[in-house]
């Protein structure tokens, strides 16, 4: 196989072969994190401040576990889970932001497409896995997560304020009012901004 055979973010690509490294763990963890800088910019044309973030996570999750992903277990990322919870006081949305960092991140480095499970076996005897799964990670149930009391409004309670809206132009029309015509603007700038 040469070289453009491989896929962008591949091992063979980020790794020298035949180099004897001086810190292989630290060698081979960068290269994983390159080669997935280089897979989620390259294959699915992400923006750089998504890739910054999610790596950033993932190096956050490294150092919280206290080791390299070809270690990484379960496990640890429950732990990891109850720490964001209990200790940072994360919200829902956010844990569930970075567990699927961290499960795109076990994803790529577990796929043979990349080559990362042999070159961690042949080098640590060992390979990644897959960390994530349904049963510790969050899942996304409800279209809103924030604070109930200013969560946006459903199309249901859209359309009605906008009816609303229409009967108050109809309601100063039928008594003979005025505000007529301010309710009518304001009742079409409300579709503008909602419709």
């Amino acid at each position: 196989m040469t070289t453009t055979d491989l896929s962008e973010g591949s091992a063979r690509l980020v790794l020298l072969n035949g180099v004897t490294l001086l810190h292989p763990e630290d060698a081979v963890f960068d290269a994983m994190l390159e080669g997935w800088t280089r897979q989620q910019r390259g294959g699915r044309r992400l923006q750089a401040k998504t890739i910054s973030d999610r790596l950033r996570v993932v190096r956050q999750f490294n150092d919280f576990a206290g080791a390299y992903p070809w270690s990484w277990s379960a496990a640890a990322m429950d732990e990891w889970t109850t720490y964001l919870i209990a200790e940072l006081h994360r919200a829902e949305s956010t844990i569930r932001g970075y567990q699927t960092a961290i499960r795109q991140f076990c994803d790529y480095i577990t796929s043979p497409h990349y080559q990362w499970p042999q070159e961690c076996e042949r080098r640590f005897g060992t390979h990644p896995v897959q960390i994530c799964h349904e049963w510790n990670t969050a899942a996304h149930l409800v279209d809103y997560e924030g604070r109930a009391g200013r969560r946006p409004m459903t199309r249901e309670e859209i359309q009605l304020f906008l009816d609303y809206a229409d009967d108050q132009v109809d309601r100063a029309i039928r008594l003979g009012r005025k505000g007529a015509l301010a309710a009518y603007r304001d009742a079409t700038a409300f579709k503008v901004i909602y419709g």
